[in-house]
């Protein structure tokens, strides 16, 4: 099957929300939250994911997340996640209680598209903040896309993870899962870099974005997606637009859209005049 047809599939029978001046969405790809260990790539900018999280909240966005929210190819155990980097899912649970949250699945939480690993692993977690089991997402759906539609403007934006463009990540996603657990894991500790990943090899990156932004093209279609960890934002001048990551030195990036607007965001920490630490929000 080729690529195209993979991300054709991608949107078949998804949900489709509204996208007006009463809804404000959050986009958030590629969070990759490990176990805690030295092949935990999100756990250096935890504290920029949860000040962001809050904000949300806080201002009522609905949160997407387009795929790889956890690193379930290195890792093995859901639980460990769930344990190590149990704020975030505090966070995340508020926005599932209050009906604004929607998950997409990537090539490297893939697992998560099998109803049964969601009843297993996603209904409940131990809060450490109120020392008892809470409800996580309970009957939860995890989906291949999503598409924001704007009735008024008749406009659409199209969201998936954009895997569906490499054959290793999409069709083959379980060989290149065990490469990646067995072979590319600790080779990453020494320094080398896994030659199948979009985020980490720079051919495969621009190979993956040119092919999605050409799916986008010929269909006349504004397309979102993560996996390149690249975040890149010129709307309406392109078709292809990419939120980015949570795991770039320093920083996570995110994708802001509300009526027909939409924001590439970066989340850093920054330091006032008398040394004291502060997350601040700009626009790229």
């Amino acid at each position: 099957m080729s690529y195209q047809k993979r991300l054709d599939q991608a949107f078949e029978n998804v949900p489709v929300l509204p996208l007006d001046d009463n809804h404000k969405y959050v986009v958030f790809s590629d969070c990759h939250r490990g176990s805690g260990n030295n092949n935990d790539n999100f756990i250096k900018n935890e504290h920029l994911y949860l000040a962001a999280l809050r904000h949300y909240n806080r201002m009522q966005y609905t949160y997407v997340e387009l795929g790889d929210g956890d690193e379930l190819w290195e890792n093995r155990k859901m639980e460990q996640i769930l344990e190590v980097h149990n704020r975030a899912f505090e966070q995340l649970a508020l926005f599932y209680r209050d009906d604004r949250l929607y998950m997409v699945y990537g090539n490297h939480d893939m697992v998560k598209k099998n109803a049964s690993f969601c009843n297993k692993k996603c209904q409940l977690f131990y809060s450490v903040t109120k020392q008892c089991h809470e409800p996580l997402f309970p009957n939860v759906s995890f989906y291949s896309g999503l598409i924001l539609r704007n009735y008024e403007k008749n406009t659409d934006f199209y969201m998936t993870h954009g895997h569906q463009a490499s054959l290793m990540n999409s069709t083959l996603w379980q060989v290149n899962r065990f490469l990646v657990r067995y072979v590319w894991k600790p080779l990453e500790q020494i320094g080398v870099l896994d030659p199948t990943s979009a985020a980490k090899n720079y051919s495969a990156k621009q190979r993956t974005e040119r092919r999605l932004s050409e799916w986008a093209a010929q269909r006349g279609k504004t397309l979102i997606t993560g996996h390149t960890h690249r975040p890149m934002n010129q709307y309406p001048d392109s078709f292809y637009i990419n939120s980015g990551s949570c795991v770039h030195p320093y920083q996570i990036t995110c994708l802001e859209l509300e009526g027909d607007e939409i924001s590439l965001v970066k989340w850093y920490m920054d330091a006032r005049k008398n040394g004291n630490l502060y997350v601040e929000r700009r626009l790229l």
